[in-house]
């Protein structure tokens, strides 16, 4: 198994070096930074890519993100410090194979490393348990969204559905009666219906509404 190995301590760099070297790893390269690691993957064409997540210029993530896209079939492992739910899950979503934490015990590390081998997904212990957790959640919240935007469209007519959304793009009354080429007393007549139809009290809880459904973030 060819390793490639990516970090921008220096010092940490060349003991894990060492370190694999020692217990029979293949390194072929390593880099101290995501642009430096994208420069050198082509030509060293390692198995698995150890990455740290917090670096310089291109973070771990995002270097992830571009290994993936050209090398499909590269395997990238992330090795840090950090335990902040954020990275470890945009981490597994650019295309991350596994997740470790640079607080292993060595005995545990070299045998997650070694499972990489058997087509095993490295993660620290107690890892595997939040990424479900936080898949689950964000699969309960996409049938919730679902759910949701059902109900709108049974709720509300086209035109309501659609004066909502440019409500919620930050559009004024009059703005969208010129764009819709209606009256802005029919706006306000169509807000009306649509704050009682989803039994809201006001234009700011049905701007809030809108906004949990996304669908303030971009055009028709």
């Amino acid at each position: 198994m060819r390793l490639f190995l990516v970090d921008d301590h220096v010092l940490f760099l060349e003991g894990l070096r060492n370190l694999l070297l020692a217990n029979g790893f293949d390194v072929v390269g390593t880099a101290a930074g995501g642009r430096e690691a994208l420069a050198q993957v082509e030509s060293c064409r390692p198995d698995v890519v150890l990455l740290d997540v917090q670096m310089p210029e291109i973070d771990g993530v995002e270097t992830t993100r571009l290994m993936k896209a050209k090398y499909p079939d590269l395997k990238i492992v992330m090795l840090t410090i950090s335990q902040d739910d954020s990275y470890l899950f945009e981490a597994i979503k650019a295309g991350a194979s596994g997740y470790l934490l640079k607080g292993l015990e060595k005995e545990k590390f070299l045998e997650l490393l070694k499972g990489i081998a058997d087509g095993e997904s490295p993660l620290s212990p107690g890892l595997a348990g939040r990424i479900m957790a936080e898949f689950a959640r964000r699969e309960n919240q996409r049938s919730n969204q679902i759910q949701t935007e059902q109900k709108l469209s049974e709720s509300l007519t086209s035109r309501q559905s659609e004066i909502l959304r440019k409500v919620a793009q930050g559009m004024t009354y009059k703005e969208i009666g010129a764009e819709l080429n209606i009256s802005e007393a029919a706006v306000k007549y169509h807000m009306g219906e649509i704050t009682s139809r989803l039994q809201l009290e006001n234009r700011a809880q049905v701007v809030a509404f809108a906004a949990e459904l996304g669908l303030g973030s971009g055009g028709e």
